[in-house]
């Protein structure tokens, strides 16, 4: 696991619309997802976002398959896998490494908006369901779930 580093983003973008367009869509209608990451990919604007939120990567023979962002207050962003690498542990790896730091830091609570695909890890990670949760995304609805894990003390 290392920390982004500049020129990373358009990779990291790529992963997210993978992710979107050839997993989640098991769980969202084509409208949600074509709402949720719509084409074209705007570099620029992943570019500005991964220099602001820094997120942490996976790397596999030096290609990025998989990021995920945690800002200092507790909430757990972006948090993906290449579609060619799902279901090899790399997701929790990522989580793990996420909630290291934050008991590093000692935060009292990491939260997230996790989609229905991402619940079942989350769970497994000692979060909780918190609320079932809608958001808007380009005019279409799109729901998911509040989830939170306190710092065990």
């Amino acid at each position: 696991m290392i920390e982004y580093y500049r020129g990373q983003h358009r990779q990291i973008a790529e992963i997210f619309y993978d992710a979107i367009h050839n997993v989640a869509s098991a769980c969202y209608e084509p409208e949600q997802i074509a709402a949720w990451a719509p084409l074209p990919i705007n570099y620029e604007r992943w570019r500005w976002r991964c220099e602001l939120k820094r997120p942490f990567v996976y790397l596999v023979d030096d290609k990025v398959v998989g990021f995920i962002e945690l800002d200092s207050d507790g909430h757990i962003d972006c948090h993906y896998v290449r579609s060619d690498y799902a279901r090899r542990g790399i997701g929790g790896m990522l989580l793990e490494h996420v909630l290291q730091i934050g008991d590093e830091l000692q935060l009292p609570l990491l939260y997230v908006e996790a989609s229905h695909l991402a619940k079942g890890l989350y769970l497994k990670h000692g979060f909780e369901v918190v609320r079932p949760n809608v958001v808007e995304r380009n005019g279409v609805q799109l729901d998911n779930w509040i989830m939170e894990r306190r710092i065990k003390t």
